[in-house]
C-alpha cells in the first residue's frame, strides 16, 4: 500500500486543527531527527485513542455517558501500549503481566499501586478484558476520593486516567529531552518499526 496514504495517527490538536501523520511523514521526521515533532505525534496518537474520548467537558456527557469500566478498559490498553514503547517491544505476547508490573514500578505517580501490580493485572486488566467485570473484590467508583484505596480495593477510574495522562506527558517530555541514540529513542524506534511492518 502507498505509505503516503497509510496514516499512523489522525487527530485534532488542542486548537482544533486536524492533523494526519502518514508513514511517509513519520519517516521524514526520523530522517530529520525531529524529536519534538515525533514526540508530539506519538503523544497525540495515544492521547486521541485512549484518553480524549473521555475528556469532553460537558456535564451531561460526564453524568450520562462516561463509564468507569470503559475508562479502565482504555486505560489498560494504554498502559500496555505505552510500556511497550518504553521497552521497545514489537508486541507483548506473553509479557502482558510484566508490562503492568514494570509500569507501576516505574511511574512515580502510581506509587500507590506498586505493590498491587500483579493483582491489578489479574483482577482489573484481565477481569475487564476477558469477563467484562472486575474480579477478586476490586471495585471501580467514579466518586471515590482517592485514586486507589488499598483496604477496599477501590479505584477511581477518572483519577486513574488523569494520572495516565501525566505519564503520557512524561513520556513525551522524555523523548524531547533524551539524546537521539539513547535507549529511550532506540526502544521507541524499534516499536515503531513493528507498527509500520504491521501495516504492510
Amino acid at each position: 500500500m502507498n505509505p503516503d496514504k497509510l496514516y499512523l495517527a489522525i487527530y485534532h490538536d488542542e486548537e482544533g486543527k486536524k492533523s494526519r501523520i502518514s508513514i511517509t511523514n513519520y519517516l521524514n521526521l526520523i530522517a530529520e531527527k525531529d524529536k519534538v515533532e515525533i514526540s508530539k505525534f506519538i503523544y497525540n496518537r495515544l492521547y486521541s485513542r485512549y484518553i480524549k474520548p473521555f475528556s469532553f467537558d460537558d456535564e451531561n456527557f460526564k453524568s450520562q455517558f462516561i463509564n468507569g469500566f470503559s475508562i479502565m478498559a482504555n486505560s489498560c490498553l494504554l498502559i500496555e501500549t505505552l510500556e511497550s514503547f518504553k521497552q521497545g517491544f514489537g508486541d507483548t505476547n506473553g509479557k502482558s503481566e510484566k508490562m503492568f508490573v514494570d509500569f507501576f514500578n516505574s511511574e512515580a505517580n502510581f506509587e500507590v499501586l506498586k505493590t498491587h501490580a500483579k493483582n491489578f493485572y489479574k483482577n482489573i486488566r484481565c477481569g475487564i478484558l476477558h469477563q467484562g467485570e472486575t474480579t477478586g473484590g476490586w471495585i471501580l467508583v467514579k466518586r471515590a476520593e482517592k485514586l486507589f484505596e488499598s483496604e477496599k480495593l477501590k479505584i477511581n477510574p477518572i483519577l486513574f486516567m488523569e494520572q495516565l495522562k501525566v505519564s503520557l506527558e512524561g513520556y513525551k517530555e522524555k523523548l524531547q529531552n533524551e539524546e537521539w541514540d539513547s535507549a529511550t529513542w532506540d526502544n521507541f524506534r524499534s516499536k515503531m518499526r513493528k507498527i509500520i511492518s504491521n501495516c504492510e
